[in-house]
Formats: structure tokens, C-alpha cells, sequence
């Protein structure tokens, strides 16, 4: 069974940085690009950035370029979102996510992930 459990979420300052991080499990991690995603209040779940695993190819939405980090640690099984001068509208709830293929076919879309952790929740406070 395809398991992602992210971790890592909280509160913070404007300015301030968090680390998430996914922890997959039930696959082959070197099989599956991993996605970020974020969701929030009323809006729609949009795709942060995805890290391939066929080439290790990072993608990032031009809100968070140069602000966020994804990475992975393939002795880990875990992929890592730093995320660094952090601002309230990165407030939301943040997802990892899999389509089950090795490279990110970026942009990334909700719609096209097949395995999706729970969520942790990120607050930026102005």
C-alpha cells in the first residue's frame, strides 16, 4: 500500500522558514516523482513544485521560486520542501502527492496525482 506522510507544518512569523517533509512508503521511491501541493481556504489545490525521480529535475510555481527548496533523500524515502522567507499568503494546508511516474510532468495538476498523504497545515503570521 502507497503511503505519503507529510510533517513539518506550523506556525510562523512573515519571514520565517519551515521545513516539510514526505515520507513515502509501499513503493519503489525511485519509481515516483513526488509534488507539493497546497491548498488554501476557498481556494483551489494548487501545485508548489515536484522534484522527478528519473533525473532529480526540480519544478517550482513562479509564486514560491526562489523561496522554496524540494529535495529528497532517497535513504530516507522522504522528499523535503524548505521553504524560506515565508509569507501569509503561503498560508495552507500542504499536501505531497504521486502520479505514480518518475518524471514530474510539470505544471502539476491535482487531478493528475494517485496517491496523496494527508495534509499539514501551515500558518504564516503577518
Amino acid at each position: 500500500e502507497v503511503q505519503l506522510v507529510e510533517s513539518g507544518g506550523g506556525l510562523v512569523q512573515a519571514g520565517g522558514s519551515l521545513r516539510l517533509s514526505c515520507a513515502a512508503s509501499g513503493f519503489t521511491f525511485d519509481d515516483y516523482a513526488i509534488g507539493w501541493f497546497r491548498q488554501a481556504p476557498g481556494k483551489e489545490r494548487e501545485g508548489v513544485s515536484c522534484i522527478s525521480s528519473s533525473d532529480g529535475s526540480t519544478y517550482y510555481a513562479d509564486s514560491v521560486k526562489g523561496r522554496f527548496t524540494i529535495s529528497s533523500d532517497n535513504a530516507k524515502n522522504t522528499v523535503y520542501l524548505q521553504m524560506n522567507s515565508l509569507k501569509p499568503e503561503d498560508t495552507a494546508v500542504y499536501y505531497c502527492a504521486s502520479g505514480a511516474i518518475a518524471t514530474c510532468l510539470w505544471p502539476i495538476y491535482y487531478y493528475g496525482m494517485d496517491y496523496w498523504g494527508k495534509g499539514t497545515l501551515v500558518t504564516v503570521s503577518s
